[in-house]
């Protein structure tokens, strides 16, 4: 079996999880194959005494059954990119804070891996949302597993954003910015913007403005085969799009649409856990002392 990690990085305190881990990969005879900017973070402070294989893109990771992720939410969604259209299942161990993505604790390391050698797990699939443009962006990954948003510079006055759903004019949203998620997404950036938690296995986007102007705009909640365009007019000579944590810079006159993605991403999740057990417990429902 030969899985990868990724991670952004770990402190120190955090190292002895990685050492765990490594000695469970030894345990069960798994060829790890490690994200070469994480290795050399930490190849100096572990007694490694294995040749360990690194990869630095998405061609690197053929023949990969799995991926670990190594760090909170923010780290599962950059492992995404490199996993693209490959399928290859991604196990997400929580170092971060919250965890909605990467819901797995550090000390559940050694159970997470014997359910993988086992094949003792359920696979998610998460739908994405993929963004066409009419100038290059993103490097060509232009797809996302939590949210694409669309959102004005720092310094600069709010902006108008001319939204088109199948071509047909839907609104025009004065505000900061305006979010589209997948049911992901929806426990994360539109969430903080009062959209509505949706269920993983909804066939849906949500459309969340981010402090709009009118009083009377709500999220809109579509359907996932809707082709979502926009034109955004402003102040400024260009506004921020973003797909999760990656961000762009792009000008006015640059035409967006966004539809679902073809492929999807597998997440690992073991048999124990389910999507009402992570809202009770990252979010404290049911904590309320009246009950």
């Amino acid at each position: 079996m030969r899985i990868a990690i990724y991670s952004r990085g770990l402190e120190s305190a955090q190292l002895e999880g990685l050492k765990v881990l490594l000695t469970e990969f030894s345990h069960y005879d798994i060829e790890p194959v490690i994200f070469q900017d994480f290795f050399n973070l930490f190849y100096s402070s572990i007694n490694l005494k294995n040749k360990y294989s690194t990869f630095n893109c998405s061609q690197d990771l053929d023949e990969t059954d799995f991926m670990i992720s190594l760090g909170g939410d923010g780290t599962l969604l950059d492992a995404v990119t490199f996993v693209g259209d490959k399928g290859i299942p991604i196990l997400g161990i929580n170092y971060g804070r919250l965890g909605f993505l990467a819901s797995i604790g550090k000390h559940e390391i050694g159970s997470a891996l014997e359910a993988l050698v086992k094949r003792t797990f359920v696979l998610d699939k998460r739908s994405l949302v993929h963004l066409d443009a009419n100038m290059p962006l993103f490097g060509g990954v232009c797809y996302a597993l939590n949210e694409f948003t669309i959102h004005k510079k720092d310094t600069s006055p709010m902006i108008k954003i001319h939204t088109y759903l199948n071509g047909e004019f839907l609104n025009t949203y004065w505000s900061d910015g305006l979010i589209v998620a997948t049911p992901t997404g929806s426990t994360g950036y539109s969430l903080s913007c009062n959209g509505p938690v949706v269920f993983p296995e909804a066939a849906s986007f949500i459309i969340t403005p981010v402090s709009p102007h009118n009083l009377n705009i709500r999220p809109l909640v579509i359907p996932d085969d809707s082709i979502i365009s926009f034109e955004v007019e402003g102040r400024t000579d260009g506004f921020l799009c973003t797909l999760d944590s990656r961000r762009e810079i792009a000008s006015k006159d640059v035409l967006l649409a966004i539809r679902k993605e073809v492929f999807s991403i597998n997440l690992v999740r073991l048999n124990e856990t389910n999507f009402l057990q992570t809202l009770r417990n990252k979010l404290s429902w049911g904590l309320d002392k009246r009950n």
